[in-house]
């Protein structure tokens, strides 16, 4: 089992910035990518990021490429979403996913395991 805990979220105004972090424990060796996701109120879970823990090879959403930056630190099992150039469109519960594969990292199915998720709401 991986358990992921989520943090950083609140309440910004368009243009401002926010860093969400993941810190994963339990069996975190078998982990090999992990994700962001983001869902808005009546809308499905969207893609927003994802990263290959050993590697590091990146991947983003159109919509956000650009603004956020996924990244990870290896020393506190930890992956951070720097989000930056906020828009009230990016208002949305972020959950962080980790996976023990490396295909299709955009989609929700692949992932194990998922977090709580942090609520970010950007006012216009």
């Amino acid at each position: 089992q991986v358990q992921l805990v989520e943090s950083g979220g609140g309440l910004v105004q368009a243009g401002d910035s926010l860093r969400l972090s993941c810190v994963a424990s339990g069996r975190t060796f078998s982990r090999s990518a992990m994700g962001w996701f983001r869902q808005a109120p009546g809308k499905e879970r969207e893609f927003v990021a994802a990263i290959s823990w050993s590697i590091g090879l990146t991947y983003y959403a159109d919509s956000v490429k650009g603004r956020f930056t996924i990244s990870r630190e290896f020393a506190v099992n930890t992956v951070y979403l720097q989000m930056n150039s906020l828009k009230p469109e990016d208002t949305a519960v972020y959950y962080c996913a980790a996976t023990n594969g490396l295909l299709a990292l955009t989609t929700t199915s692949v992932y194990n395991y998922w977090g709580q998720g942090t609520q970010v709401t950007v006012s216009s």
